[in-house]
This record gives C-alpha cells, structure tokens and sequence, in this order.
C-alpha cells in the first residue's frame, strides 16, 4: 500500500503537470459569454456608421435594439435620403423595409452574406445572431495575459449540417466578455475579412467594445467603422416591438 503522505504528493505533482487549459474555460464557454455580454437580455444603442472608400465617405446613424439570443430591429434616423430605413431580424429570419416604396422584403438566407446599406458588414454581421454561439465547434488555441486579463484566442469551425457562409472563423476575446477580434474565413481557410476593435470604454454598466472596424482581406483604404454612441442593457422595451408592424411604422 502507498503511504498516504506519498500518495497526496503524487497527487500534487499530477497537479502542477496538467496543462493549464485543463483547468480554463471551454470554447463554447467563452464565446456565448462574449455573446451575452454584446446583447444582455436586452439592448437599446445609437450608432454612427462611417463607410469609409478611396473616393468617398458617407456616414449614417442608426437606432437599435435587441431581446434575447436572435430578435433585433434596426433603424436609420440619418442622412434624410436613408431616413426610415429598418431591419428586423427574428430567429433565423430577416426583413428588410424601404419607406420610400413602402415596401417589406424577407431576405432569402442566400442574402445574409450581402453587405448591409454598401458598407463592409454584412446583415447577419450587424443582427449578431446566436448563429455565431450555435453552429460553431469552438475551440480554444491560445490564452495570454495582458495587464492581468486573460484573453483567449478560439478558432470556431461550422458543424457539418449548419447553413452558413463562413468556413471558419477566428475569434480574440478578454476574460470578461469583451470581443477584441473576429476574423471570417471562406471555405479554403482563406481570409475574406477582419473586423477589430479600436476602443474600449464603460457602456450601459459595463465595458464595452465602443468603436468597431470592419475591412476585408488586404484592403487599407476601404473600410467601415462602428461607433456606439449611446448604448443601454437589459431595458424595458415596448410589447411587439420586434415585429413587422413596428418595421413599418418605424415604433421606437
């Protein structure tokens, strides 16, 4: 029989030589905690959007609001020329609505990919759906430490039945939530686009990513950029609000 005193220190030194990711959080973990922390149970936002070209740049303001895991409605206050035009997002389905046809289209989920009012995110980008928590394998691929936060490098690869463009994605979150990075790569593990963050500041109780990039794959010059402006979590929001009535009559 092992003495018991060399018994408990065999257990120690199996201790120290277990790799330290053995005892962090997992992948999936991590990414739905960076997801609840974007969204909250809910969320109400002003954002200014620069779309930033060679030639020109063009910037609008929106209205936006969130519940739960996949609802999300989206409104344009400014320039007047853009002014009324909404998104709404429900599950895995998306309308879009244009005041000035009156007209409600429901996105086909070939369109999901497509850029958003020309800018470099697409619409399942700005809804930020739990597509990104759920039809990915998460993995974590390195840690690290930077002024005494652990940040986490995870590589998510779709599951082989999920309905998505992205071959892989490549994802850089802090301890807490804070999403530092996503990179999108197509089916052949090539980089299509890179969307980081530039700033990070206390927002709606909590620190929060406040100016996002978005810029594809060796591009320097074309780019968009996300500014919150004003951002609360976890208010009290109108009954139906995520509806296509409120889509077109623009309810706030």
């Amino acid at each position: 029989m092992i003495p018991r005193h060399l018994f408990r220190s065999g257990l120690f030194c199996l201790f120290l030589l277990l790799p330290l990711s053995a005892f962090a959080e997992d992948g999936a973990s991590v990414v739905d905690k960076a997801f609840k922390h974007m969204r909250g149970k809910t969320s109400a936002a002003v954002i200014e959007m620069t779309i930033q070209r060679p030639d020109f740049s063009r910037t609008m303001v929106m209205k936006a609001w969130t519940m739960g895991k996949s609802e999300g409605l989206f409104f344009i206050e400014s320039p007047p020329k853009d002014a009324g035009n909404g998104t709404l997002k429900k599950g895995r389905n998306m309308w879009t609505y244009n005041p000035k046809v009156n007209r409600t289209i429901k996105l086909p989920p070939s369109m999901m990919s497509q850029s958003w009012m020309g800018s470099d995110f697409s619409n399942n980008d700005l809804s930020k759906t739990d597509s990104m928590v759920e039809d990915y394998t998460h993995t974590i691929t390195d840690t690290r430490s930077e002024n005494g936060i652990t940040i986490y490098e995870v590589t998510s690869v779709p599951h082989e039945e999920a309905a998505v463009v992205w071959g892989k994605l490549e994802l850089t979150i802090r301890e807490d939530g804070v999403l530092l990075r996503e990179a999108f790569f197509d089916e052949d593990n090539l980089l299509v686009k890179e969307m980081t963050t530039l700033e990070i500041s206390s927002m709606g109780g909590r620190l929060f990513p406040r100016v996002w990039i978005m810029r594809k794959a060796g591009e320097t010059e074309k780019f968009t950029k996300l500014t919150y402006k004003e951002l609360g979590f976890d208010v009290n929001l109108p009954k139906n609000l995520f509806s296509l009535s409120s889509l077109k009559t623009k309810r706030r």
